[in-house]
């Protein structure tokens, strides 16, 4: 279920990550998306935001469950502007490493969310009549669909129409994680600005020439690369910081999310960073009706979440 308020509207947008979640216009679009799909199942696993927590990579000596709870409280304390009484802390190992020195360690990916925003999850699903099981970031779910059982360090761009995850990523564990508010928003706005026309002429005619406008349409195109190269140039300080830091190459991008559509994108991408570029094709891990294979290449990459999701275990 696409919504387009936010196109003629900013402040209409369900989520960003400046204006909180409208909870009773949340569950209506919801119960609207079940009575259409039919469906009877009523325990829902959701993703939140990259924005909507905090996240870090924390090395920790090698020690017991019990002693990387009390670790990881101290820890916390150091990146979150919040009371930890007002956070939910959850963390997930990444991998076993050692350091320069012969120590062993391991490697964890710390979130927290806040308590307030996990209740507001709570309230939209119980007023749409769902049972909310788990929530999780969508970070962590594009890693799990789109890098499982590949080894392959990969630079996942998700480009939302409100924001954009950045994630990092390699055999379906998340090793890095954060966004940008720039998104295809932005390209959109850019060519009704350019043009003189209005936001929703605009998201057509971005969707039906991307990148690849010739003619009298050439110009849709020249009008979206600056804000293209401001979400790209964050993606490269992403993937220069994580190479820094911790000493591993990004051998690959994949792109998701609703920009991932855009034509040509793929190829530019590829070209300004000289690494292989691929859109999302995350149906090719989902068992799925024959009859739904004509659609499955434009709703990957915007479903790629969901479909991370539709892949967690729920024990």
């Amino acid at each position: 279920l696409e919504t387009s308020g936010h196109l003629d509207r900013p402040n209409d947008a369900i989520q960003t990550s400046s204006l909180k979640i409208v909870d009773k216009e949340t569950a209506g679009l919801l119960r609207i998306l079940i009575s259409e799909m039919k469906t009877k199942a009523k325990s829902v696993v959701a993703s939140l935001p990259a924005f909507s927590a905090f996240t870090a990579l924390i090395d920790l000596p090698v020690m017991s469950p019990e002693e990387i709870s009390k670790t990881m409280q101290y820890q916390a304390r150091s990146f979150i502007p919040l009371p930890l009484t007002e956070v939910t802390l959850d963390w997930l190992p990444i991998m076993k490493l050692t350091d320069e020195k012969g120590v062993k360690k391991q490697r964890l990916f710390l979130t927290a969310v806040p308590n307030e925003q996990i209740k507001r999850y709570q309230n939209i699903f119980q007023l749409a009549g769902l049972n909310l099981q788990i929530l999780e970031i969508e970070t962590l779910s594009l890693a799990r669909v789109l890098t499982d059982k590949d080894p392959t360090n990969t630079l996942i761009i998700d480009i939302g129409a409100r924001s954009t995850a950045m994630a990092v990523a390699a055999g379906g564990l998340l090793k890095y994680s954060t966004q940008t508010d720039f998104s295809g928003g932005y390209l959109t706005q850019a060519i009704a600005n350019g043009l003189g026309i209005n936001v929703r002429r605009a998201e057509e005619l971005k969707r039906r020439r991307g990148l690849l406008g010739s003619g009298g349409e050439y110009e849709v195109s020249t009008l979206m690369l600056p804000y293209l190269d401001v979400i790209l140039g964050e993606a490269r300080r992403v993937k220069n910081l994580y190479e820094k830091n911790y000493r591993e190459k990004i051998e690959r991008i994949i792109l998701a999310g609703g920009g991932a559509n855009l034509l040509g994108v793929e190829k530019y991408v590829a070209e300004e960073f000289r690494l292989p570029a691929l859109k999302a094709s995350p149906f090719t891990k989902i068992g799925h009706l024959p009859l739904m294979a004509p659609f499955t290449g434009n709703l990957g990459a915007p479903l790629a979440v969901s479909l991370g999701l539709g892949m967690r275990r729920t024990n």
